[in-house]
């Protein structure tokens, strides 16, 4: 993008060292050339120091998506691990109850113990159930947090994509004097904005076939 820019004002330091020239869509116009060099060059001052906020904003957001996935892979390790308590416990809690049923001539003393495991174990189980459930409430925010963020990533790129294209527009236009050109990266700068505006402000706007295509 800098390189963009330099080439840009390069071109419109060179447009205003010539002398006289013709407008190519009009008469000769005295200092026109020059006040269309004037608007292409503050044109590209302001799409540029918009692309470069955004650049700024998507460095961030992929730190973020970084945190949001390592720990949605500890939470689903989580998860995992917890459900391993849970498959032991039931499987001991099984045990305990043919142990008790099929055991002949059981001192009530033996029974008492059985049934006081049966109840830590009943315990432990639905413990583990709540804490599986609120485990995998938190693994799958982090999948949401991630799915947002990677969001508002395609709104930066789509708009870094769209601006640089329109500042190469600017140094055509700051070239070749056509005004056609300027209003034509007028619009993608224009675009650019608004999906990097709607990445800075969380919006959902997100056009899939752009993203595809850069993607």
């Amino acid at each position: 993008m800098s390189e963009l820019a330099d080439t840009v004002n390069e071109a419109v330091e060179r447009s205003r060292g010539q002398e006289g020239g013709r407008d190519t869509e009009g008469p000769s116009r005295p200092g026109a050339r020059w006040n269309l060099n004037a608007v292409v060059a503050i044109s590209v001052a302001i799409t540029a120091t918009f692309t470069a906020l955004c650049n700024v904003k998507k460095g961030n957001v992929v730190q973020a998506m970084a945190r949001a996935q390592t720990s949605g892979v500890d939470a689903w390790a989580y998860y995992q691990a917890k459900g391993t308590k849970l498959n032991i416990a039931e499987s001991a809690l099984d045990g305990l109850r043919i142990q008790r049923e099929t055991m002949p001539g059981l001192s009530p003393d033996g029974r008492a113990l059985i049934d006081r495991k049966l109840g830590e174990y009943t315990d432990k189980i639905h413990r583990y159930d709540a804490e599986k459930a609120e485990i995998k409430r938190t693994a799958e925010g982090f999948h949401d947090d991630y799915e947002r963020l990677d969001t508002r990533h395609d709104q930066f790129d789509m708009a870094e994509a769209l601006t640089s294209i329109a500042v190469a527009l600017f140094g055509i236009t700051a070239l070749t004097q056509k005004k056609r050109l300027l209003y034509l990266a007028w619009a993608f700068a224009a675009i650019g904005v608004v999906l990097g505006s709607a990445g800075f402000l969380s919006l959902g706007l997100h056009p899939d076939f752009l993203a595809r295509a850069l993607g």
